[in-house]
């Protein structure tokens, strides 16, 4: 088996400042979150940015150039930039960041899909901003684009204008057939960089055999041509990941995925959470992924040519 890749998600777009104090919302507080993240055995730090203010998701180019250098200069962990954005971005918007900083890796959404985070805003007791409840709320009349036009453009931009690779972040079972679609027209080259994501309401739920099944026909599908990755939202994200490492994959944590560091206890950090899993995997006789590493496994172009 190899070494097992440990991505850590840091902010994300999903969760809202009120649902915990721990979430980094501030490039200082991303900043310092991620980098150590990374000392915590990330390989991959997987960004968004907020506006400092009031911690709404931002595609702000300027506000990405505050943390991005710094993480750089105090990490060698590969820094990977969303192309997901948040929610109501246009496309334009979520490629702005990306294409600026030139990273070595984006996330890029296998698809369009119904994305429904509203369920999470009846746990919210009282909220800090005005923003947070209609953005939450307005998610059960929401659909996140990707169709494979949008795709398409987005690898030719930054794949094969920037030499960036793609974590291909797949929430259902369609989205590795659109993968697939992509990989036999020669849009997208192996290694593929394959997230399977579990808990989202609008795509597979987090099931043990849904986990094995998402295995089963990535392997039909890519055979030896890709590398694979787990996600969970939620409280599933240790179990969820957990079974990857076991199963042979790579696992992403952070809370951009979970603000949780096991049932009842709110985790105080992304390291937090990078610690645990690492400590899971190491306990189970499996080896952490190096930065360098990663970058072998995932075939990437090295921290020397981004844009930051």
């Amino acid at each position: 088996m190899s070494k097992v890749i440990i991505s850590c998600a840091v902010t994300g777009a999903i969760h809202t400042p009120s649902m915990s104090d721990h979430l980094p919302i501030t490039p200082q507080e991303i900043a310092e979150q991620a980098i150590a993240a990374a000392e915590a055995g990330a390989a991959i730090l997987h960004l968004h940015a907020r506006d400092p203010n009031d911690g709404r998701p931002t595609p702000d180019p300027a506000v990405f150039m505050q943390f991005l250098p710094v993480i750089k200069q105090s990490t060698d962990a590969v820094i990977n930039i969303t192309t997901g954005g948040g929610l109501g971005m246009t496309v334009d918007e979520r490629l702005a960041a990306p294409l600026q900083a030139s990273p070595e890796m984006c996330s890029l959404n296998m698809g369009s899909m119904n994305f429904n985070i509203a369920p999470s805003a009846a746990r919210v007791k009282k909220f800090k901003y005005e923003w947070e409840r209609p953005y939450l709320e307005g998610t059960t009349n929401f659909i996140f684009r990707n169709t494979f036009q949008d795709i398409e453009q987005i690898v030719e931009k930054l794949g094969k204008g920037h030499g960036t690779k793609f974590e291909f972040e797949c929430y259902d079972i369609g989205h590795l057939y659109n993968l697939a679609h992509m990989l036999d027209r020669k849009v997208v080259e192996p290694p593929l960089f394959v997230q399977s994501i579990f808990g989202i309401l609008g795509g597979l739920g987090a099931e043990p055999r849904n986990l094995l099944f998402m295995r089963e026909t990535a392997d039909r599908l890519f055979g030896k041509d890709y590398v694979w990755s787990v996600l969970a939202a939620g409280r599933n994200q240790m179990p969820f990941t957990t079974m990857a490492g076991i199963l042979g994959g790579n696992v992403r944590v952070g809370l951009e995925d979970s603000l949780w560091l096991g049932k009842g206890v709110q985790a105080k950090s992304n390291a937090e959470q990078v610690a645990k899993i690492r400590r899971i995997l190491e306990d189970l006789s499996l080896e952490i992924a190096t930065p360098a590493e990663a970058r072998e496994i995932l075939a990437l172009k090295g921290g020397d040519r981004v844009k930051f």
